[in-house]
């Protein structure tokens, strides 16, 4: 029996998600049409759209649907950088937005121990040409959360735009994109068991911002393409399931068990990295003593346990989270273990029973070599 516990990489789409999908995927009809089909089309993707307004505490105009966050997050960067040459980023965001700010004049802000950026420092770099402010929700490796409602105020004096990448965060806690007052925020439906491949770029009303992606005039012309119908109903399915505060907070708080467990749990020479309390509930970020991350890895997959080790998108590779470089932990051994919607007890124990012989094991094997 296998036991998924990588589900801030990826979450299975729940069963809602796949029937919404499949009506449409049997009969597709382009949404910009007049045609009956079309419009059909069209309602199903506009009924998605509130549905994802809702779980986002948005404007149903406000949303615009992507490929993903990644996109999402390249197109927030590449149509604020037109008012600025300079970018403000801190180290601990995601490659997807590292890499977006770094094709610009980009001031980097470091952070704490515990992946914590502070909000004074992001407010400091600010300067006359600055386009943009970057700053995530919670962090994709090891979970802390962020200090974004006083950097969104800060910068809202300031008329400073600011974008916060919320892929982690969305699905797992709640969040108001209208309370928050930020201009930008991305999210991917596949983090909390929506489909992979469809997302949202949502942007402030008022706020007009070049398209990354042109050649049509799909999204009011605001991302061409003829949209996603398949993927975009299902976004909308798993975004009505957790719509509903009571599933969403009864889904967060088993998830904040789940992974306390693992932190009661952690044998000899393992400990946690990031913010153990203030964090997102679903994520722990472990350090494996003595031991390089891709052998416990496999180690873990032979006991039937899939986790991942370092950045989400670097683990192709095996680098070293830069991450926990930036905190000054070890990043060439480290564990994230993520829960999601279809994680039960049975995973955790299993997580709990093979880490530490698979620790002991390599130990062992490190010693005689």
């Amino acid at each position: 029996m296998r036991h998924y516990l990588d589900h801030a990489s990826t979450s299975p789409a729940r069963p809602e998600v796949l029937e919404a999908m499949v009506p449409w995927l049997a009969n597709a009809a382009d949404p910009g049409r007049v045609h009956t089909e079309g419009r059909v089309a069209r309602g199903a993707v506009e009924s998605a759209r509130e549905s994802v307004a809702t779980l986002l505490g948005a404007r149903a105009r406000e949303i615009v649907f992507t490929s993903g966050a990644t996109e999402a997050i390249n197109a927030a960067v590449w149509g604020a950088a037109e008012r600025g040459s300079h970018i403000v980023c801190p180290v601990v965001e995601h490659s997807a937005v590292r890499d977006a700010c770094a094709r610009y004049d980009v001031t980097w802000v470091g952070i704490d121990r515990f992946g914590r950026v502070d909000a004074d420092e992001v407010i400091t770099a600010i300067r006359p040409d600055t386009a943009l402010v970057n700053l995530q929700w919670g962090n994709h490796e090891v979970a802390t959360l962020q200090p974004v409602a006083a950097v969104v105020a800060e910068c809202r004096e300031r008329g400073v735009l600011v974008h916060v990448d919320a892929a982690q965060a969305v699905g797992h806690m709640p969040l108001s994109f209208a309370d928050l007052g930020a201009d930008l925020l991305s999210v991917s439906a596949h983090k909390f068991g929506g489909p992979q491949g469809v997302g949202a770029l949502v942007v402030r009303r008022g706020l007009r911002l070049r398209p990354f992606i042109v050649g049509g005039e799909q999204e009011r012309a605001r991302r061409a393409g003829m949209e996603n119908v398949a993927g975009i109903a299902g976004f909308g399915a798993a975004a009505t399931v957790l719509s509903d505060p009571t599933r969403l907070d009864a889904e967060a708080s088993v998830a904040r068990a789940q992974t306390a467990r693992v932190l009661e749990k952690l044998p000899g020479g393992v400990v946690p990295y990031g913010d153990t309390e203030v964090r997102l509930p679903h994520i722990v970020c472990l350090g494996v003593e003595g031991v390089e991350a891709e052998a416990v890895l496999l180690g873990l997959d032979q006991a039937g346990v899939a986790a991942h080790s370092g950045s989400a998108c670097s683990s192709e590779s095996l680098e070293p989270s830069p991450v926990l470089e930036a905190m000054g932990v070890d990043a060439e051994r480290s564990l994230r273990v993520s829960v999601g919607w279809s994680t039960t007890d049975d995973d955790i124990d299993a997580f709990i029973e093979a880490l530490p012989k698979v620790v002991e094991r390599l130990r062992a094997l490190g010693a005689a070599g």
